[in-house]
């Protein structure tokens, strides 16, 4: 069991805005929290900021990439100047900045070379700029340690995130408190419903149950149920499908370098995705090539500020998390959040 740690004056201070929005306990609970954030692209830069300014314990930068001038474009962390250099180091003097009361490390061994033990000595874990494979492996690892997973990345004018919470996330919810009638009964039917004081709020203690990655990403579509839902199903979910897949056949992301390559092959991937989780080849048209090409600073905001803040309410169990992917499109300006998993 975890001490309570005391909130000091300074960070009372610091803290203010933030404990008046989510209480002390809240603060409290992150403040005894330790977060690895694996990738310090665009999106892992504004993750990496939020959460030092929220106040987490500590936050280790886990990164093994040099920072290239693609690299540095959406990443506010890296100086123009660190060109060449760890992705990881070179943003650690601005993110400990931000923030003196936070611990934060910064690590450049690769990810896929760190042994189980490292994982387990965090709450929770954020995963940007990954394999499948490596998010599959982390996330069934700590899911079984009661450690949070939270994955997510940006493609040109997509983002999406996904979190795992275990099968038994306990949160609290401030709800708006019903007054029960004092009326006569005589005063008629509306006098007996109960009315909402906006003065007044109660909190409720809640659960939400959430599933693997790998269960999230091995949804079978050949079962009459999925079909009937496959017209409500975002289409983003499909997209990262194919995305990943690139990933793991080319070891990186398409590179606007290479478009007219790169643009081929996704179009070939999207071709074999959808054929294999048996869905029609329809549902991504031949332009989504397009908009899915490096990391929009904008998209990374959006995404970072949704992914940070999940994590935030998930350390402090409070307020109900989006279960259990958030797909953010760009183009059209709007973001939905989606279950995929066993029912």
């Amino acid at each position: 069991v975890k001490e309570d740690p005391v909130i000091s004056e300074e960070e009372a201070a610091q803290y203010d805005r933030q404990i008046r929005l989510w209480g002390l306990d809240a603060q409290k609970r992150l403040r005894g929290s330790r977060v690895l954030l694996v990738g310090l692209g665009g999106l892992g830069a504004e993750v990496a900021k939020n959460l030092i300014l929220a106040g987490v314990k500590g936050l280790t930068l886990l990164d093994h990439e040099q920072a290239s001038e693609e690299s540095c474009r959406a990443q506010f962390l890296v100086p123009v100047t660190a060109r060449g250099q760890n992705r990881a180091r070179a943003s650690l003097e601005r993110a400990q900045n931000l923030n003196p009361m936070v611990e934060v490390h910064a690590d450049s061994d690769r990810v896929e070379d760190k042994p189980d033990d490292f994982f387990l000595q965090f709450d929770a874990v954020c995963l940007t700029g990954c394999s499948r494979d490596l998010m599959v492996r982390v996330d069934q690892l700590c899911s079984q340690r009661n450690i949070k997973v939270f994955c997510g990345d940006v493609y040109g004018y997509y983002g999406y995130m996904f979190c795992n919470l275990g099968q038994e996330h306990n949160y609290v919810e401030e709800k708006p408190k019903l007054v029960k009638p004092t009326g006569n009964s005589n005063d008629g039917p509306e006098a007996k419903k109960a009315k909402v004081d906006p003065n007044e709020t109660t909190m409720v203690k809640k659960t939400s149950s959430f599933c693997t990655l790998k269960e999230a990403l091995e949804v079978d579509w050949t079962s009459e149920k999925a079909k009937a839902g496959l017209k409500r199903t975002p289409v983003d979910y499909f997209l990262l499908h194919v995305l990943l897949k690139f990933r793991t056949d080319k070891g990186r992301d398409p590179d606007p370098q290479s478009f007219a390559e790169d643009s081929q092959l996704l179009r070939q991937i999207r071709d074999d995705v959808l054929e294999a989780l048996a869905v029609s080849g329809d549902l991504l048209s031949d332009d989504f090539t397009s908009y899915c090409f490096s990391e929009m600073s904008p998209v990374c905001a959006v995404v970072g500020g949704v992914l940070g803040q999940e994590v935030v309410k998930a350390l402090s169990q409070r307020d109900p998390p989006h279960r259990n992917f958030f797909f953010f499109d760009g183009r059209k300006g709007n973001g939905v959040v989606d279950f995929f998993g066993p029912k």
